[in-house]
């Protein structure tokens, strides 16, 4: 069943509307704390995924006054910016150190160079897809697998020491999560029914949903107990310091972060240290991932408890 005379099945539609209305109700909360790293990689996953099923389901469509070609190119594209982005935010969203290579390096090279070379080069010069499709998806579905192979692995070894039934539930939804991610890979060599496309994919992102609603409401109850722990009879300075602990910061990034409420430049933590200006650097960048900040004023916020 189709709707409003287009080539999207209802069932893709109906997922159109749950993700756009949870990416606006995100949106606000974003934009209530746009320091909150978490939301920002889930609201980008989400524009992405949301980008996919419109492009997916109406393209192509010779009604629509948009060259086939151009069409085709978008539709595809949707799907391999989705594919490329997903191992980026299990790296950074779930801290998973071992994807880091494969987010900045594995993904554009054995994914988003394939679709540029076959999907827009070749296709503009010879426009025969079928045979762009049998050649271009050979490197990223195969890499697909591998990529799939190593995220189990990732996810595998980060709850291998912590297995609470917390730990289980995220390690279980993780999983589940990362399963439909090789299904994009797999209908980009297959050609099937949209319904079933969009039902494998989607299911994804509801996994995702779920981690993330639950990591949020989790956290925001340790950052009040955490609070609540800290009394008002202690100083600023032990708030400060105490907050920095709880982000897991290390005494050599504490005692960088004090220097940076201090209101230090680079150079004179460097100075007064006696480390060079790129160690500094590092550690700084280290306590924002960390924090999940962007810059000083968030930090000293965030560690101050304001914010």
């Amino acid at each position: 069943m189709l709707v409003f005379g287009t080539q999207i099945h209802i069932v893709t539609f109906i997922f159109i509307l749950l993700e756009m209305g949870m990416f606006i109700f995100q949106l606000f909360y974003y934009l209530f704390r746009p320091q909150d790293l978490q939301r920002k990689l889930y609201l980008i996953l989400l524009a992405l995924m949301l980008f996919y099923n419109i492009t997916g389901g109406l393209f192509p469509d010779p009604t629509i006054h948009i060259d086939i070609s151009i069409q085709e190119m978008v539709a595809y594209g949707s799907g391999f910016l989705m594919a490329c982005y997903f191992p980026y935010y299990f790296y950074k969203a779930f801290d998973l150190p071992t994807l880091r290579w494969h987010a900045y390096f594995g993904v554009p090279l054995f994914l988003f160079l394939p679709y540029v070379i076959f999907f827009i080069i070749i296709y503009a010069i010879n426009g025969n897809l079928n045979v762009d499709i049998k050649y271009g998806m050979i490197a990223p579905f195969i890499y697909a697998l591998v990529l799939l192979w190593v995220m189990f692995m990732a996810i595998r070894n980060k709850h291998r020491k912590e297995r609470n039934q917390s730990k289980y539930f995220e390690e279980i939804f993780m999983y589940g999560a990362v399963t439909p991610w090789a299904s994009l890979a797999f209908f980009g060599l297959v050609e099937s029914s949209q319904l079933i496309e969009v039902l494998c994919t989607n299911t994804g992102i509801i996994g995702i949903t779920i981690l993330f609603i639950w990591r949020s409401v989790k956290s925001a109850r340790q950052e009040y107990e955490r609070l609540l722990q800290l009394g008002e009879h202690q100083t600023s300075t032990e708030v400060f310091e105490a907050m920095c602990r709880f982000y897991k910061l290390t005494s050599r990034e504490i005692e960088i972060a004090l220097l940076v409420r201090q209101g230090l430049s680079h150079k004179e933590i460097s100075d007064k240290l006696f480390i060079a200006l790129k160690t500094v650097e590092n550690h700084i960048h280290n306590i924002y991932e960390k924090t999940r900040v962007k810059n000083k004023v968030a930090l000293i916020k965030k560690l101050s408890h304001n914010g």
